[in-house]
C-alpha cells in the first residue's frame, strides 16, 4: 500500500493512508506540514476561491492560498451551496446479467411478501404508551419463548411524538406511513398497536385511512379505553400470548433473492468510506439489482453534492425531477430553521478525514452502485419499484432507517469508518467496516472488512460479493453481530417533521 491515494488523474488532492510527517515526499511535492491518516493533500497549488477536487468533483473551496504539500482540510477549504446543471438519464447503465437465479430461506407471508425475521411487534401511536408497550413485550423474554423456536421475539416500538402535532401536513403523514409500515411489515408475523386514547395520532384514522382490519395476528388497544394501565398490560399480554402459537407455525422456505429490499445506510464515516466500504456495498447493489432486488439508499442530506450524479441515473425524468425536489426541500428547511447543509459532516467525520459535505456525499452516493434509479420515495412511503432506489430521510442515522424499514426493507447494510454500534429490528443490521484498524478494534460489532480492500489487495468487486453472500445467510436467519448483541430495542426513531404544539 502506498503512502497515498489519488482517485482520479483530475484531482488536487490526494489522501494520506498513514499519518504522515513533514517534510515527507508525495508524488511530486513535500508536505509542509503532518498529515493525519485519511486526510487531503494538495499536489499543486490551489488559490484563494479556487476549486478544490476528490472524486474528479468539487468537494469545495480554497478560502485562503493553498501551496503543494499542504494539509487541506477545514482550515483552509470553505462550503458553498451547489449551483449545477442536472442532466437526466444520461448514464444509464443496466444491471449485470445474473449467472444464477439465487434464493435465500424466507418466511412467506399470506398477502405474498417475503420477511426474513419473524417477529411480534408491539408498535405505540404516542408517547404516552411507551412504559405499556415495554412492559408487555418485557414479559416475554427466553423462557417465555422456548416453547415457540420459530419466533425471533417480542418488540416494543416506542417513540416520543404522537401528540402535540399537527392533524395533517408532513409530519403526521410521515408518522402514520411508519406505523403502517411496521404493522404490515413483512418481518411481523403479529402486531399490537397500543394508544392512550386522547392523542393526536389515533390509531382508528391509521386503520380507516390504510385499510387495516383487526384479526387474531392484528390487535389495537388504547389505555384510556381498557381502564388504566396496569389492566393494559395484562390485557396486552394475553393478546400477545395468544399470537405466539399462530406466529410459530411459520416456517422458512426458499424464496427468489428479488424478494429481498436492503436499506443501504452509512455512519460514523470516515476517509475511507468513499473507496473501500460503500463501493464495494455498492457493487453488492448492482449484484441485488441483478437479482431483481432491491437496495434503498436514502439521508437527502448525505447526498448533496452528488445529487447530479443520480440523476443521470434516473430512469425517466420523472423520477429525477422527484429527486431535485427533494434537494431544494432540503435547501429550503435548513434555510428556515437558520441551518446549513454543511452542518454535517459531524466532528467525528471531520477527525476521519471528511472536510464538507459535499466530500462525504459523493462517498456515501457510492453506496447505490451503478445501475439506474428506478424510483424516488417520501420518508417510509412504500418502495414499489425494484433495482436502485432512493428514500427522502434526514443523515440521523435512526431516523433514516426506521423509514427504509417503514418503507419495507428486511435487511439493513450499515457501513462505517469511525464505528458503530448501530442495530435495528425488525429488519437485522449487516455492518461494515471501512478500514483494517477500527475492525480489528471492533470485531465484535463489524461483519466485515472492507479495510483489506486498501491492506490486503481485495478488489471492491471480491468485497462486494462477500457482502451479498452475508446478505442471503442473514436473510436466511444468520445472525448479524449487531443482532447476536441484541441491538435495535431503541432505534426506532420516526422522524419527527414540523412544530411541536
Amino acid at each position: 500500500m502506498t503512502d497515498t491515494i489519488r482517485l482520479d488523474a483530475s484531482d488536487n488532492v490526494v489522501t494520506a493512508t498513514r499519518a504522515l510527517e513533514t517534510g515527507a515526499p508525495v508524488e511530486d511535492v513535500t508536505t509542509t506540514g503532518l498529515i493525519p491518516s485519511g486526510h487531503k493533500i494538495a499536489t499543486v497549488a490551489i488559490p484563494k476561491g479556487g476549486e478544490i477536487r476528490k472524486y474528479a468533483q468539487l468537494i469545495g473551496y480554497a478560502s485562503e492560498d493553498i501551496a503543494p504539500g499542504d494539509h487541506v482540510h477545514t482550515q483552509n477549504t470553505e462550503f458553498r451551496n451547489t449551483d449545477m446543471a442536472y442532466e437526466f438519464g444520461t448514464d444509464l447503465r443496466p444491471a449485470p446479467a445474473a449467472s444464477s437465479q439465487d434464493t435465500f430461506m424466507g418466511y412467506r407471508r399470506e398477502n405474498g411478501r417475503v420477511g426474513t425475521r419473524n417477529y411480534i411487534a408491539v408498535v405505540t401511536s404516542v408517547n404516552c404508551s411507551a412504559t405499556a408497550a415495554r412492559r408487555i413485550a418485557d414479559a416475554f423474554g427466553p423462557d417465555e419463548l422456548a416453547d415457540y423456536p420459530n419466533v425471533d421475539g417480542v418488540v416494543a416500538f416506542v417513540h416520543g411524538t404522537g401528540c402535540g402535532m399537527q392533524g395533517d401536513g408532513d409530519g403526521f403523514e410521515a408518522l402514520q406511513r411508519v406505523m403502517w409500515g411496521y404493522a404490515r411489515h413483512p418481518n411481523h408475523a403479529g402486531v399490537l398497536m397500543v394508544g392512550l386514547g386522547c392523542e393526536m395520532n389515533q390509531i382508528d384514522w391509521l386503520l380507516d385511512a390504510y385499510g387495516l382490519k383487526q384479526g387474531p395476528l392484528f390487535q389495537t388497544m388504547n389505555i384510556q379505553g381498557v381502564a388504566g394501565l396496569r389492566k393494559t398490560i395484562e390485557m396486552g399480554i394475553e393478546k400477545v400470548r395468544a399470537m405466539l402459537p399462530i406466529a410459530n407455525e411459520a416456517t422458512r422456505t426458499p424464496c427468489p433473492v428479488s424478494e429481498l429490499m436492503v436499506a443501504l445506510q452509512c455512519g460514523g464515516s470516515d476517509a475511507w468510506s468513499g473507496i473501500t466500504a460503500n463501493p464495494a456495498l455498492g457493487y453488492a447493489c448492482d449484484l441485488l439489482a441483478a437479482q431483481g432486488a432491491t437496495g434503498v439508499l436514502a439521508e437527502t442530506p448525505e447526498i448533496y453534492g452528488a445529487e447530479h450524479l443520480l440523476t443521470r441515473r434516473a430512469a425517466s425524468r420523472e423520477v429525477g425531477d422527484k429527486l431535485i425536489g427533494l434537494i431544494k426541500w432540503w435547501e429550503d428547511y435548513t434555510l428556515r430553521n437558520k441551518g446549513s447543509m454543511d452542518n454535517n459532516p459531524s466532528p467525528g467525520n471531520k477527525k476521519g478525514g471528511l472536510t464538507t459535505i459535499l466530500e462525504k456525499s459523493l462517498g456515501a452516493a457510492a453506496k447505490g452502485g451503478t445501475t439506474p434509479l428506478n424510483g424516488v420515495y417520501k420518508y417510509a412511503e412504500p418502495v414499489t419499484a425494484k433495482g436502485f432506489t432512493f428514500m427522502d430521510s434526514p443523515g440521523y442515522d435512526p431516523a433514516s432507517v426506521t423509514g427504509q424499514i417503514a418503507g419495507g426493507c428486511n435487511l439493513v447494510c450499515f457501513t462505517t469508518g469511525r464505528g458503530s454500534a448501530f442495530g435495528s429490528k425488525p429488519a437485522p443490521t449487516i455492518k461494515v467496516a471501512t478500514n483494517s484498524e477500527m475492525y480489528a478494534r471492533m470485531t465484535e460489532d463489524m461483519d466485515v472488512n472492507a479495510g483489506e480492500i486498501l491492506s490486503g489487495g481485495v478488489s471492491v468487486e471480491e468485497k462486494g460479493r462477500e457482502i451479498y453472500e452475508l446478505f442471503l445467510r442473514v436473510a436466511s436467519g444468520e445472525m448479524s453481530k449487531s443482532e447476536a448483541q441484541g441491538l435495535g430495542d431503541y432505534e426506532f426513531v420516526p422522524w419527527q417533521i414540523g412544530a411541536v404544539m
